[in-house]
């Protein structure tokens, strides 16, 4: 934050009546335990209160209110030899990403540690879960109602209505927010006046209306539409990252783009960054020579969308990330899916950020709902690839494009897999799979039937398919469907 707004915030917050429980004023007392406490009261407390952030302010007289000052120095002082943001920030579970501010006012010292509220569970220090009560700290089981609010709290607050920054000017919004490229891909005319864009915005929430001439740049607003993410500090570690190794493996990277714009004005830069790093093969036909790239855009485009949309932004530390080796793609995202991976094709998809979905796709950076999926088998499958390998690892979702492979090189997961996602695909389209069609996806040529048929026997004892239609069918003509149709 800047020193001016450090300062209208502190003004602010001790112009305040009395202390508040999201709010605790200290002179110089800096006992490290204390501090601990007050960082797990006050998170949880602003979340019980509806604020998107609470404070712990040194220089500030604890019942007059008085701007005093202080001689704390928080970056100066340790607990052993241990840092002590460092030793705090590893007594708190989960994480929580509070910021120390340290500036002048008035000629005297202050400091804020800017707390962000508890998000999808509270926040312990040592073990332990602290919980304001007026104008004292206090443990949260010694509060029941208060617990019991909390988590239902957690249950139904959406990230999207969070704030990513509170109390701006309107010059900051403007200033803050890409909203040429909003009007642009929304497809609207440039406002004739400063007064009109910054209503276009409280209409889409992507801010909020605070006095007649301060607004709140809600989370909505700042991930998709942010000049740079930097400028949002509880924001930035959600930037793309986009990393190109060397091989098949981490050992050595080749280079590295964050896209630090908002997911939608970003969009199509990281998208090209991506592509421009591809490796391309040379197709020819009707006596034209051009380069193709690896993998289907379309598929590209669907899975980094989906990355962005259905990650899990409350766990904190990590982001979205696209990782290009020479061949693959692994695509992630925090947080596990709300559906099985193996009912991506047919089942709609389901959201933890329902309103940031609905503005990317009505930007039309990603497909209608239930149709991406279907588009990246698809597109895999007419480029001859092997299937996409969706997979969660602990607090994540993969999502792997794999470059070409001979047929004598995919193991059998890899034909399983190729098999359940051809049937699905089919029976999305109204068809259904036989031994002839799988033997077109994987190239397979018609002498060879026995290899399908042994392909569709073991996907069928993995569980994935089944026979469709009546028993006496003969193998040849037998159809398949996956094990929920």
């Amino acid at each position: 934050m800047r020193h001016d707004q450090l300062a209208a915030l502190l003004h602010e917050l001790a112009s305040m009546p009395g202390e508040t429980e999201w709010v605790e004023f200290k002179v110089n007392n800096w006992a490290p335990e204390d501090i601990g406490e007050y960082l797990s009261a006050i998170a949880n407390s602003a979340a019980l209160h509806g604020k998107n952030k609470g404070y712990i302010v040194w220089g500030v007289a604890d019942k007059t209110h008085a701007l005093v000052g202080t001689t704390f120095k928080p970056r100066c002082e340790k607990v052993g030899n241990e840092e002590l943001e460092n030793w705090l920030a590893i007594q708190l579970a989960p994480r929580i990403d509070f910021r120390i501010h340290e500036f002048q006012a008035a000629g005297k010292e202050f400091v804020i540690f800017s707390v962000p509220r508890a998000t999808h569970t509270p926040v312990q220090f040592k073990g332990t879960e602290f919980i304001r009560s007026g104008s004292y700290k206090k443990k949260l089981k010694e509060f029941p109602e208060k617990e019991r609010s909390l988590w239902a709290l957690f249950a139904k607050q959406p990230f999207e209505k969070g704030l990513a920054f509170e109390g701006a000017g309107a010059d900051d919004v403007l200033a803050m927010l890409d909203y040429p490229a909003y009007l642009e891909m929304s497809r609207q005319n440039l406002p004739e006046n400063r007064s009109a864009i910054l209503k276009r915005l409280v209409s889409e929430r992507f801010i909020v209306a605070r006095t007649t001439d301060r607004y709140d740049i809600t989370n909505l607003g700042a991930i998709l539409f942010a000049k740079s993410l930097d400028a949002f500090e509880h924001l930035a570690r959600k930037a793309l990252r986009i990393v190109v190794y060397k091989g098949v493996n981490r050992i050595e990277t080749l280079r590295e783009q964050v896209v630090t714009k908002g997911y939608a004005s970003g969009f199509e830069a990281a998208i090209e960054f991506i592509n421009s790093q591809l490796p391309q093969n040379e197709a020819v036909g009707q006596a034209l020579r051009k380069e193709v790239r690896m993998f289907p855009e379309v598929a590209v485009r669907e899975l980094v969308a989906n990355a962005l949309i259905h990650q899990e932004f409350h766990i904190t530390g990590t982001g979205p990330m696209v990782e290009l080796f020479s061949d693959r793609i692994e695509i992630s995202n925090p947080g596990v899916p709300l559906i099985d991976t193996l009912r991506f094709i047919d089942e709609p998809p389901r959201s933890r950020n329902e309103d940031l979905a609905a503005v990317m796709r009505r930007m039309q950076i990603c497909e209608e709902r239930g149709s991406g999926i279907d588009k990246v088998v698809f597109s895999v499958e007419m480029f001859q690839l092997p299937a996409p390998d969706f997979r969660v690892s602990p607090g994540h979702t993969i999502a792997v494009l794999f470059g070409p492979r001979k047929f004598a090189d995919m193991d059998k997961a890899d034909r399983i897999r190729a098999c359940y996602q051809h049937a699905g695909l089919l029976v999305v389209s109204g068809k259904q799979m036989t031994n002839a069609t799988l033997r077109k996806r994987l190239g397979i040529s018609d002498k060879n039937y026995p290899i399908a048929s042994r392909i569709i026997r073991d996907t069928i004892e993995a569980g994935l398919i089944k026979p469709h239609g009546q028993a006496s069918e003969s193998k040849k003509d037998a159809k398949y469907v996956p094990f929920w149709a």
